[in-house]
């Protein structure tokens, strides 16, 4: 058994870990689809007869409890009801808009006119960048490789070349 195929057994198995283990990085990626793009403007629009809508205890169907941003976005909130709506900071006075930058990552729970809860939650992350994503198929797939690499050697020991006498 040399030593070059020890090494090159050993960097297999774990060019096999790294591939398994970017596989399985990806994966929960596919279902995060919110927090992989670029900052943006995004807008909320309050639709004319939601302040009686809230006022019956209604919620307005087209404004959710809960809002997942990615940090670097800007919330814009349009008013087209006919009464003086807030958010948290922002005043919007009929048939105006206000936007709200959203620069600091973390769990917001802003006061709200617009929804009968009367609190609406922004939730504010971090956007997954590339360096993310190499530290989850790193922290995944090396120590899966090594692993494997090992444990080729436990299920497939390697021959000693028997020489003659």
């Amino acid at each position: 058994m040399s030593k070059s195929f020890i090494i090159k057994r050993f960097l297999l198995f774990l060019a096999i870990g790294l591939v398994f283990g970017s596989v399985l990085a990806e994966i929960p990626f596919m279902f995060l689809p919110h927090v992989t793009r670029p900052p943006e403007q995004i807008t909320l629009v309050i639709p004319a007869g939601t302040a009686q809508q809230v006022a019956d205890g209604e919620q307005p169907p087209s404004i959710p409890a809960n809002m997942v941003f990615v940090v670097g976005d800007t919330l814009v909130v349009k008013n087209e009801d006919s009464v003086q709506h807030e958010l948290g900071p922002l005043f919007i006075p009929p048939g105006t808009s206000a936007s709200l930058p959203l620069n600091v990552s973390q769990k917001y729970a802003f006061q709200c006119s617009f929804i009968p809860t009367k609190v609406l939650g922004l939730d504010v992350t971090e956007p997954l960048d590339l360096g993310t994503r190499l530290s989850a198929i790193l922290f995944g797939g090396l120590p899966m490789g090594i692993l494997l690499a090992v444990f080729s050697f436990v299920l497939w020991p390697a021959k000693k070349k028997q020489t003659g006498v």
